[in-house]
């Protein structure tokens, strides 16, 4: 489900400040933490050329409370009830920032760049969940209806993508998306994902089992994607497509991914989104 609290079954994975660091090298679980040091500080975020993606924070929970909570996004994800419990937002930023700091998910707050403290939405990935789960990681998103049909979130599930490809040995994403989501898929289609089956689905705040589509993106079609990017025409005045490099964002905690975008064809900009 593209969902990015109901990744592994759980809530909205991950909340911790900044001066309480990770107490052990090793997740919860005694395992290795999927994501790198890197991403596991609080000043991180990726900037795509209309989005800052940051760690939540607790300010950021009246927005999150004010878009998750509405019935036409609540209803496209698998975890968030409608209406909204009071403290339901504080508690999944809570939990997104502990995720994040123990590196087994990453979770991250859109922002429009000119307005990095007013949240629009959320994307996250982390371990699957489900039947038939293996090694893949799941992604999944939402975004404030205000700005749905604008390509925003096609800016911010590239960007995650380049991030989860470059930093982890994972081998491909998932995503799930309701069958009465369209817009959803057509998103995930202009990313990469192929359709990979149906089946039902436990959507614990939907009421339980739903029919859901399933998508998948592997690592060596995500590659060949990058490399058709890097050699796509480029309209003039726009940087042609690299992947970000490691020593960049080690210096500033900050993936810069504008000149990570497609040239076009791809990942148009004209994407409709919707929560799935």
């Amino acid at each position: 489900m593209a969902d990015p609290e109901s990744l592994n079954g759980a809530g909205f994975p991950g909340a911790h400040h900044r001066s309480d660091p990770p107490s052990s090298h090793l997740d919860a679980g005694g395992s290795e933490p999927l994501f790198p040091d890197l991403t596991r500080d609080d000043v991180f975020r990726l900037e795509t050329p209309r989005l800052w993606l940051r760690w939540p924070r607790h300010s950021d929970a009246a927005a999150l409370g004010a878009f998750a909570g509405l019935k036409p996004v609540a209803e496209m994800t698998g975890s968030w009830p409608h209406p909204l419990p009071e403290g339901e937002a504080e508690r999944r930023i809570f939990e997104a920032r502990k995720a994040n700091a123990t590196g087994t998910r990453l979770i991250l707050a859109l922002t429009p760049r000119a307005r990095p403290n007013h949240q629009i939405g959320t994307i996250g990935i982390g371990p699957g969940s489900g039947p038939g789960a293996g090694p893949e990681i799941e992604i999944g998103y939402m975004l404030h209806p205000d700005h749905w049909g604008q390509g925003l979130m096609i800016e911010a599930v590239q960007a995650v993508l380049n991030t989860v490809f470059g930093y982890t040995p994972t081998p491909a994403v998932t995503a799930w998306t309701r069958v009465v989501n369209p817009a959803s898929r057509r998103l995930l289609e202009k990313c990469g994902f192929r359709h990979n089956g149906s089946a039902l689905r436990d959507l614990p705040a939907r009421g339980g089992m739903l029919p859901c589509d399933a998508f998948v993106l592997d690592r060596k079609t995500w590659a060949a994607l990058v490399s058709w990017r890097q050699s796509a025409p480029v309209p003039a005045g726009q940087p042609a497509g690299e992947p970000p490099q490691v020593s960049q964002a080690q210096a500033s905690g900050s993936l810069d991914l504008r000149s990570g975008l497609p040239a076009g064809g791809i990942l148009p900009g004209d994407g409709a989104l919707t929560c799935a």
